[in-house]
């Protein structure tokens, strides 16, 4: 695009990359649309003939706000009642069409996956930020130091320490998205039928159900680890709510996810990491504040 194109082209162009970044950082949808909304306050203000590198600018005044928000975040996530996951992004896979907002582009970058998400909300937010920034964005290290207020080798040394970490945590042997699906599936299976040996086949034996009621439904306050326990946990959940409740594959951050519902309507999107061919985590959010956006 022309450098002479009208500010606002300009900028909505560069807008589903500014969110992508924003909502890797902060694994929240809703406070990253803030955050890219107060990026373009600041660019009108700012005046982008004074600005040599549109691109990168963005991409510095996007990385320092969604830092200054995730360090506010994470008191606030202190505070949280039970576990604290992050926003999904849900889109139905039957959709013709792609929805209109650029939000929804989300979903089809795997640099934003939701395992990936999971993993981000255990390091500190400038590990956090430097990792976003240099291994999934590009960011050089140089401007990856501005954003987070150290030097250019402290920055290659927190996103260091940020990629041990996600790689000693992420699917060692990660499945294609047909397998990931065909997985889902089986649960949704699985469940419905009260069929535990199938459910056990399925999953790891050290798999962990993590659910995110924030307060305002009902939801477990504490992970639950182990194949039999989290089989005989789905099985009793299904057999006690959901015999009339729809269950529908959606994409969830580029994977396949579910939506299910309980008796009285309330909504559970569950999203699953698999690991060699089985799954190892459960992440159910039934939060109805991040599920506002579900298709």
């Amino acid at each position: 695009m022309s450098t002479r194109a009208p500010l606002a082209e300009r900028f909505a162009a560069a807008r589903p990359r500014l969110l992508r970044l924003a909502y890797s950082q902060l694994g929240d949808l809703g406070e990253a649309e803030d955050v890219v909304q107060e990026a373009w306050l600041r660019l009108e203000s700012a005046g982008a003939d004074r600005i040599d590198d549109l691109d990168a600018w963005l991409t510095t005044v996007v990385g320092r706000l969604s830092l200054d928000a995730l360090r506010s975040a994470r008191a606030r996530r202190e505070r949280y009642v039970g576990p604290w996951l992050p926003e999904p992004v849900v889109t139905p896979v039957a959709a013709a069409t792609p929805p209109p907002d650029p939000a929804d582009r989300v979903t089809l970058d795997e640099s934003v996956s939701y395992a990936l998400l999971a993993v981000l909300e255990q390091l500190s937010p400038a590990e956090r930020t430097a990792f976003v920034l240099h291994d999934v964005f590009d960011v050089p290290f140089a401007e990856v130091g501005e954003i987070v207020g150290r030097t250019p080798e402290s920055a290659r040394q927190l996103a260091s320490r940020a990629r041990r970490h996600v790689t000693a945590s992420r699917p060692r042997r990660p499945v294609e998205a047909a397998e990931h699906r065909r997985l889902v599936e089986a649960f949704a299976r699985a469940t419905a039928e009260g069929d535990m040996a199938a459910m056990l086949e399925i999953l790891d034996p050290d798999v962990t159900f993590t659910a995110d009621g924030g307060g305002r439904v009902i939801a477990a306050r504490k992970p639950l680890h182990g194949a039999a326990r989290v089989a005989k946990a789905w099985i009793a959940i299904n057999s006690g709510t959901a015999r009339a409740a729809p269950r529908g594959i959606v994409d969830l951050n580029g994977r396949a996810g579910l939506v299910t519902a309980a008796a009285n309507g309330e909504p559970s999107v569950l999203a699953f990491t698999v690991d060699d061919g089985r799954i190892v985590r459960i992440d159910v959010i039934r939060n109805p504040d991040k599920l506002r956006r579900r298709g």
